[in-house]
Order: C-alpha cells, then structure tokens, then sequence
C-alpha cells in the first residue's frame, strides 16, 4: 500500500463522537488536519449501530475537504468489533483506529478482519497503545503490518492501569511514552500524542502540546475544537525555522561543491543528518501550506 504517512501534517487529530449528527456537521468547518469519528467511548450501547451507519456516510460524502478521515471502532474483545470493522472496511476511511492493541497476533487479526471485508489498500491501520504490556511489546506491534502505519497513545487508560496521577509534566507516564516513541521511529511510524482532559485549562494543554512536540511526536489527539489551534500553532514549523532550514540546506551545499571538509552554519558544524532534518521541516511546512489553502 502507499504510505504517505511520513509528510502527512497530523498536528491536531480530534476526536468526533460518531453519534452527534450535530457534531459531524460542525466537523465540516473544524481546521482539524485529521477526524477520529468515534463508535467506542463517544457512544452509548443502544446507539452503537446506527452511529456506525452515521460515520460511514460520513465518510464517504466528500464534504471534509482535505481532513484525513479516520474510524475508531469498538475494540477486538467487545460484540461490536466484527461489524464495525467490516462497515469501516466498506467505507474506505484513510484509516481504521483500533483501541487496547497489546500484541502483535491483536494486529493480524485486524489486517486479517480489514482484507476479508474487502478495505481498499490505501485503509490504514492506526494503533491505540495504552497498556503496560503495550508499551513493552511497542516495537514488535509497530513492526507488525506494513497496514499499520500510525500508532496513538492512550494516556488515559495507560495512567489507569498503572495506578499513576495525571500531573504537570506527565512523570508518572514518560517511560511509556518514551518506548513507544522509539517503535514508532525504529519502524519509520507516525506516532501521536494523548489526549489532554482538562479543556478549561488551555495553558496546562499548550504547555503539553509543546512537551509533546520536543519529545518527537507528530501531534495530538483532541477532544475539543478549543484545542485545535494551539496544537495546530505548536505542530508547525515556525517561519523562521523554515528560512534557516532552507539557509542552512544552501550553506551545506554550497560548502560540498567547493569542496570543504568541514561546513559551518550560523557558527555550527552541520553535517548531512543537520540537511535532512531541515529537508523534513520544508517538507512539512509545504504539507501544512498545501493542506490549508
């Protein structure tokens, strides 16, 4: 299957619960790079089916613009799973989002369900870590599919499960965060942030935002539009960090051409990794320029 993952912008991801018709409407207008339409938490037992019905439709009614649609079903151990999966395999969503994936066989099983339902190649499997196990078996699930090419942090249910606080900071969760973080890079993944509760303190979630984002992650997953903008303002590069990237790729390569052994750029030696790194930053502010317009 094409992976575009990589230069994708995936700043904010927000949730939509997939049995508010209302919310679906108003996630037309959202500036929201990427749409989660939920059939697990979001929606009541008795309401399970018909939301399934809602998203789907969603989903194919070409009126999201250029979001990157996505399905979270209801997780492998529940009733609701086998049909969820088939009517998202249907609808040919971007992505398939999967809760509580704890192994490698979790991952097969949900390829295997996709490909039997007939989902079209460019249906992506994205992966919800957020239990211990998980995060110790990271690198072996993320190495699981070519299918699967992003995987979501859970940081609610993984806070729960290990009997920690939800602090400043997120002490009590960085190990986890970390080992996930390095599957997601060891296998050439995506990985996106947890969501942050607390939606009446946006300096609390802007200052998560930014821990997130200088810890490596691709960006955040929402549960409110109020979210969208800080983690759309902290996910893109700054202009002037674009300028220097592109300063910076002239400096190296005009230093090769003449032939100099060592090249310096604003007072510091920049080798090859320092010219790819400013590649991806131009890339991805072209991605988000092209994705806004």
């Amino acid at each position: 299957m094409t992976n575009d993952a990589e230069l994708r912008p995936r700043r904010s991801v927000l949730y939509m619960p997939g049995a508010n018709e209302r919310a679906l409407e108003k996630a037309k207008g959202l500036p929201a790079d990427a749409i989660i339409f939920d059939l697990e938490d979001a929606v009541a037992p008795d309401a399970k089916a018909e939301a399934r019905d809602r998203v789907c439709a969603a989903v194919g009614s070409g009126e999201y613009g250029g979001r990157e649609l996505t399905i979270r079903v209801n997780g492998l151990d529940t009733e609701w799973h086998t049909d969820d999966l088939a009517a998202a395999a249907a609808a040919g969503p971007a992505a398939v989002v999967v809760p509580k994936v704890g192994s490698v066989a979790d991952v097969h099983a949900i390829e295997k369900g996709l490909e039997s339902a007939g989902a079209p190649d460019h249906t992506a499997i994205w992966a919800m870590v957020e239990t211990p196990a998980a995060m110790l078996g990271a690198l072996d699930i993320a190495s699981a599919s070519e299918r699967l090419t992003v995987l979501v942090m859970g940081t609610n249910d993984l806070a729960k499960e290990l009997h920690a606080e939800h602090v400043p900071g997120r002490q009590p969760l960085l190990t986890g965060l970390g080992l996930c973080l390095l599957a997601a890079r060891a296998t050439g993944k995506v990985i996106l942030d947890g969501v942050y509760n607390d939606i009446k303190d946006p300096e609390g979630f802007e200052a998560e935002c930014v821990q997130g984002r200088q810890m490596g992650f691709d960006g955040k997953t929402l549960i409110h539009p109020s979210q969208l903008e800080p983690a759309n303002r902290v996910w893109a590069p700054a202009e002037d960090a674009v300028a220097d990237a592109r300063e910076l790729i002239a400096t190296f390569e005009e230093g090769v051409a003449a032939g100099k052994g060592v090249v310096t750029h604003n007072g510091r030696m920049i080798e090859n990794m320092h010219v790819d790194n400013a590649r991806r930053l131009i890339a991805l502010s072209e991605a988000i320029a092209a994705l806004d317009t």
